[in-house]
């Protein structure tokens, strides 16, 4: 059985002045992560800016990844579509560069039911039969939900091995735990989710914030499930005021402001997301300060 472990960090793309990849920072960041409490990176799904970057991009950050941290930890490729031959020839390519696993986001825009939705997703796994694929629900990017019972029949398919479920609905969670079986891994897709979804059998999270507090977030999950619930609840609330400041905005407009105010040179987010308003600066300055974050 594949286990990503139980912090995966969606890991931000860096960009120049003129807007192209900054492969070398991607290297530079994504080694630091690995070292700071990431056990597997998430590369080119919301907060790696996926809609705005070509495939030859996205192709080409899996490699430098993969060989930055190769036998530290696992890369994860975001080759969702709402074409569903589009993203089963992207993640084709995916496993033939060598990733461990595949994002699959729900379709977006199509508004497929849930019969397009199960019927995209499989036919996706069959196209590369080997490859572990991760479920992706975020209904308020994509406009349609990933409903349970669904996600209860796609747990049958061999190399669907889990999802990254980013409602924020306990109830919704819940019912996902209780139809599907516990090999089955529920990774929570917000931060401030993380502690509530573990609670009801998550497996960890798909984190933003790990960016910024891996290692804590590692000892958070750690705690809870060594049967220290009260550190596990002292680490969240600590945290929680750095989760509520990186989703002021749209992701990843803060935590790509957060990592230049420590120094990281990630650039700006290409169009149509925008730089961080000035007063969300001067917030998130604040939390990092607070936190003892303001530096790398």
């Amino acid at each position: 059985m594949v286990d990503f472990g139980n912090v995966l960090t969606a890991m931000v793309t860096p960009f120049k002045e003129d807007g192209s990849v900054n492969y070398d920072v991607a290297e530079k960041l994504a080694v630091h992560l690995v070292e700071n409490g990431t056990d597997t990176l998430v590369i080119c799904g919301t907060t790696g800016e996926s809609p705005s970057m070509t495939w030859d991009e996205e192709y080409q950050l899996f490699k430098c990844i993969l060989q930055a941290v190769s036998g530290k930890a696992k890369v994860i490729a975001g080759c969702g579509s709402n074409s569903t031959k589009e993203a089963m020839a992207a993640t084709q390519q995916a496993a033939t560069i060598g990733v461990h696993g595949s994002l699959q986001v729900v379709p977006y825009y199509n508004k497929p039911p849930q019969a397009g939705i199960y019927h995209h997703m499989k036919a996706i796994a069959e196209a590369v039969p080997e490859l572990p694929l991760l479920l992706y629900n975020v209904p308020g990017r994509t406009g349609q939900n990933l409903q349970p019972q669904t996600v209860s029949r796609l747990a049958e398919i061999d190399n669907i091995i889990g999802i990254k479920e980013s409602t924020g609905n306990i109830d919704q969670a819940s019912e996902m735990r209780r139809l599907t079986p516990q090999e089955f891994q529920i990774y929570s897709g917000d931060d401030y989710m993380t502690l509530p979804l573990l609670s009801i059998g998550a497996r960890g999270i798909v984190s933003v914030a790990s960016h910024l507090v891996g290692l804590q977030l590692q000892q958070m999950i750690q705690a809870f499930f060594s049967g220290k619930v009260q550190t596990a609840q002292n680490i969240h609330l600590k945290l929680f005021p750095l989760f509520k400041v990186l989703f002021a905005t749209a992701n990843p407009i803060p935590v790509k402001a957060a990592l230049n105010l420590q120094g990281w040179d990630v650039g700006s987010t290409r169009l149509p997301l925008y730089e961080a308003e000035s007063e969300l600066t001067q917030e998130l300055q604040t939390v990092l300060k607070q936190m003892n974050l303001n530096e790398v």
